[in-house]
Formats: structure tokens, sequence, C-alpha cells
């Protein structure tokens, strides 16, 4: 095979290539701020900027979150671009959701050295010589990989590495640190050594799963008498939910999911049972409880997920548990699976259904209708409470009436999510984003922010707590700078509502503040709620206005998350009798 050298030609400056690079391997945007010695690739992106959008944030934190939603949603890695020690702190809570949720991302930063001077203490420098701090040793206890480029062609190469390494196998966040002197070089003809395009550094397909091992698991899912499937996040890293929706629907398989793996199928659909575990409702735990046969798809079953691995719920010792996982060192993680299936979960799932004989799904329709008539499904008569402050179902329920179909709903962390979790049904698959790995505050915003770059004609809101909203405010800056109209929704209970209700007001009571009179201060709409009769006609004017818009809700705190986490999560399990 020949390979054409066509990056670089006789003579190109170390930015122009990592850029390069960058479009080569079909980045659109990159998220950051100028600092250090990276303002040298912000100076090459300017000559790209009808291919590729770069995104000036306030603040790093904004820029993790935005490129970790960035890389979920597009399956291409999401780029942080800014100084090392600022990427390393403020960009901490999108790395970490990224690391956690499996997220392609790439943070591209410096050393912030001074060379030939890094053993003589220099400010800011992060070579790790005595008197620096180790930016590599630092970054690689929270991303996949780090690769340090000090000279100019590996610069450029350590980028083209990374781009693989953040999407190979289960994917996630990896860092490249770049020396001054590698940014200010240049890659000439005789470089060495030699660079070659970024499309040989992409990685291909996965194979299909073995055959045999797929028809072995169809024949013990067709035998099944209860069987259910758990779809986690790898159906989303897949873009597997068309895959999955037809298997559902042609074994009648009732469908259950992890918080992370929420919108997996909509939960509108006569085969969705919503959330399972710890904060799941009723009829989803019920369903697992009762199964025989448990498929499990792109999910590591974790303790939080699982209402701490209650037997009740799930017990490979009474269940026969099938796994598809991208990454063979999750199968058998957490539970025993007698059926491990690896691959890409949207091929394995088409190759589940046509390994399957003469389906039918009309018992798994008629298990999913008796446990929603028995255990209730989105509803009750919270959801219609005219109290004021605001119920949060009360609130969800709202957004579920008045929002379009298509609109996507971005969580923030803390008690307001599980709420969020629990109650909104959703009605498009993967169209509910969450911080589901890590469970940062302050997520809600920049991920709003990110959805709607790259969906700019859907509906777009953010939900938050007024914690959460705080931490991350300043994103509103950026919405009206990028003309990007989210919708911010608050649940503003003047409290950190999952501490206050864990231990108690001390420390978790915050202030009355106006949130949406600080939205009109910096552009955007802003709108105060303190009746139920509000709601519908606020979110439908938000939805329709051409600014980033506010909704200040004021809500009750007579509700916990403790109302919602299944009895299971509380139990003690009992000993085993045999």
């Amino acid at each position: 095979m020949t390979v054409n050298r066509t990056l670089g030609g006789d003579s190109a400056a170390v930015p122009d290539l990592i850029a390069q690079v960058l479009e080569e391997a079909g980045i659109t945007a990159v998220f950051g701020i100028s600092g250090g010695h990276t303002g040298r690739i912000f100076g090459a992106l300017e000559k790209r900027q009808q291919r590729i959008r770069t995104v000036l944030v306030r603040e790093e934190s904004l820029a993790a979150v935005m490129a970790e939603v960035y890389g979920r949603l597009t399956r291409k890695p999401g780029v942080v671009l800014g100084q090392g020690p600022w990427v390393l702190g403020n960009g901490l809570v999108g790395t970490i959701e990224a690391r956690l949720s499996s997220s392609p991302m790439l943070l591209l930063t410096d050393f912030s050295d001074t060379p030939p001077f890094s053993l003589h203490g220099p400010y800011q420098s992060g070579t790790g010589e005595y008197g620096n701090w180790d930016a590599r040793q630092a970054f690689s206890g929270v991303v996949k990989q780090v690769f340090a480029a000090h000279e100019p062609m590996p610069a450029v190469h350590a980028t083209q590495l990374a781009i693989k390494h953040a999407l190979t196998g289960q994917p996630g966040p990896v860092a490249v640190i770049y020396s001054l002197s590698a940014l200010t070089g240049r890659v000439d003809a005789d470089s060495q050594p030699r660079l070659y395009p970024t499309q040989h550094y992409l990685p291909t397909p996965l194979p299909p799963a073995d055959p045999a091992r797929v028809a072995a698991a169809a024949g013990v899912l067709q035998a099944a008498k209860r069987p259910v499937l758990i779809a986690g996040n790898g159906v989303r890293l897949a873009d597997a939910f068309g895959p999955l929706q037809a298997l559902a629907e042609a074994a009648g398989l009732p469908v259950v999911t992890t918080p992370s793996g929420k919108g997996g199928l909509a939960e509108t659909h006569p085969l969705a049972l919503g959330v399972f575990g710890t904060f799941g409702t009723p009829a989803a735990n019920a369903c697992v409880a009762e199964a025989d046969v448990v498929l499990v798809v792109g999910s590591k079953l974790t303790a939080s997920d699982t209402a701490r691995e209650h037997p009740a719920l799930l017990d490979p010792e009474r269940q026969t548990f099938i796994q598809i996982d991208v990454e063979p060192r999750n199968a058998s993680w957490t539970f025993p699976a007698e059926h491990v299936l690896i691959g890409d979960a949207a091929t394995v799932l088409g190759q589940l259904q046509a390994a399957l004989k003469q389906p039918s799904a009309a018992a798994g329709l008629a298990r999913v209708r008796e446990h929603r008539e028995a255990l209730g499904h989105f509803a009750g008569p919270a959801y219609r409470s005219e109290a004021s402050p605001l119920l949060p179902q009360r609130i969800i329920a709202a957004l579920q009436e008045h929002l379009p179909e298509d609109t996507v709903i971005c969580c923030d962390a803390g008690e307001n999510r599980i709420f969020m979790t629990h109650c909104y049904q959703t009605r498009r698959a993967g169209h509910f984003i969450q911080a589901a790995g890590a469970g940062p505050m302050g997520f809600a915003i920049p991920a709003a922010l990110a959805a709607k770059l790259l969906h700019p004609g859907q509906p777009v809101v953010a939900v938050c707590g007024d914690g959460g909203f705080a931490m991350t405010m300043n994103g509103l800056m950026t919405a009206v700078e990028q003309d990007l109209p989210i919708v911010t929704v608050i649940l503003n209970n003047q409290a950190l509502g999952w501490s206050l209700h864990s231990r108690g007001p001390f420390a978790t009571r915050l202030g009355d503040f106006d949130h949406a009179a600080i939205a009109r201060g910096v552009g955007c709409e802003g709108v105060r709620i303190t009746q139920a009769a509000q709601l519908g006609p606020a979110l439908r004017k938000a939805v329709a206005a051409r600014r980033p818009t506010v909704l200040d809700v004021l809500t009750s705190l007579d509700v916990s998350f403790e109302d919602f986490s299944s009895p299971l999560a509380r139990a003690t399990p009992a000993p085993r009798v045999d």
C-alpha cells in the first residue's frame, strides 16, 4: 500500500499542522480560552473559521463540559484548548465526566514552560523539575493517555495519536501537552519520523460479535419467559437507538435503562418502563426483579445503578445474563454473564435480531402494560399540584406538556437531576443528556450550549438547581456572544437540596437571589415564576425567543430525593437460605 504524505508539504508551522489534523479528523468545533503558549494554536484556527468553529468561553469548566457533550453527540473528540494549569484545574469538571461517561475528548494544552530555564523554577511551568509542577503526572490521573511533545514533529504526531486513543475501544479523554519549543517550530519535508494523513489514525469499524455466541444468546433470549433489556450508556456511545428499538419490538423485550442510559428508548414507547435501580420507577424495578433473562447493553451495572447490587433486583444465581459491551474488561465485571458479546452495540443488537426465529412482541407488551397499570408510569397527583412554591413534579409535568417533542433536555447534578431522572418522561431517543458518570454540578448550561451548537434548529433546555446555576451562569454570556438561544429552567429552592435533605440545614441553605434579573443583566430574557399557571406560557415563549431565556422557578423543599429512592436501596438484603 502506498500512503501519500500530504501533511505539511515542504514546510509548515506546527500550530497550522495541529489545526489541519483536527480538520482531517472531522472535528468541527474547539472550546477554550487562549492562554499560555496555546494562543499559537488559536491563531492557526483563525485561518479555518469556516470549517472549525472556535468557541471562546469565560472559564475552562465551560469548555470542558461543552467538549464532553460534543463528544457524546458526535462520536468525535470534543476539543478543549487552553493553558495547562487551568485546563487541568478548572477543566477537571468535564474531563472526569468524560472519563467516567466514556466520551471522546482531547485536551490540547501546554507545559507553560520557559525553555531553557526549566531547571530554574520558572513561573507557571509544569515540566516536573524541581520548583515546577508536573503536568504530565497530574493529567495522567484523570485521562486515558497523556502525550507530551517537546519537539515540532512529535507535536503533530501526538495530536493524531491522541485522536486515535480517544476513540479506540472504550472512548475517553486524552491529553496532549505541548512545550513552547514544539509550538514555535516547523515541520519540513525531511523531518523524521515522517507524518502521514490523519485518516490512518482513525479507528476502523469493529468486527461483528462471534456468530456462534450470538446464536446461543439469541436462543436463550427467545426461550425466556420473562426477559428484560437494560440499556446503558453504551447505547448512546454506539448510536444504537434504532437497533435497540428494533430488537425490543421484534422480541417483545421490556426496556429499562440505567440513569446514564435514560432515553435509550423513548419512555413513551409501549415497551419502555423508565430508569431502574436506586432511583428507578417502581414498574421498572418490578420488571427487572421478576426477569429470568437479563440482556445488558453497554452498562457496567454500578452499585449506584443497581440499588447496591441488591439480589432482589439482580441476581446471577436465579437470572441468566447476556452482556453486550465494546470493552472486554467490562464483561462479567459486576455480575457474571453466561453469554458475552463483544462489539459495537448497534452491530451486535442487529445480529441478535437477525438470529431470532419467529419472534413475537405480544407477551412483552402485556407485561409492560401490567406493570404500568399496577405501579404507575410518569403520573400522579403531584404532577397536577397548584401548590406554591411549586413541587418539582409539577414543574416537570409542564416541561413535558409545553416543550416540543424534539426538545433536547440537559440536566445538572444534585437533587434536581434525581427528580428529572425519575419523573421526566423522554419522548425521543437520545434527547436526554445528564452528567451520570461523575455527576458534577454546573453541567447543565454548558451541556445545553454544546447541544444547541450541534442542533441549532431544535429547542434545547438546561434544567438545574440554583446551586448548579450559580456555578456556570457565566455560560449565559457565551450563549449571548455565540448566538445560542438556550432555555434554562432553575428549580430554585434556595438550598443544596441533596445535602439539606441528607444532613440538615447547616451549610446547605442558599440566599434568595433573583436569577431572572441576573439573566436580564447579561442580555438574556429572564422570568421569575411563582405560580404553576405561569409555567406553560413562559415555556412556550422561551422556546420561541431568539435570545437565551432563564426561567427562575420558586421550588418547594417539601419533596426530597428520598421520595424517589427505591426501598431496595435502603434495605439490607436478607441472609441467603439454601
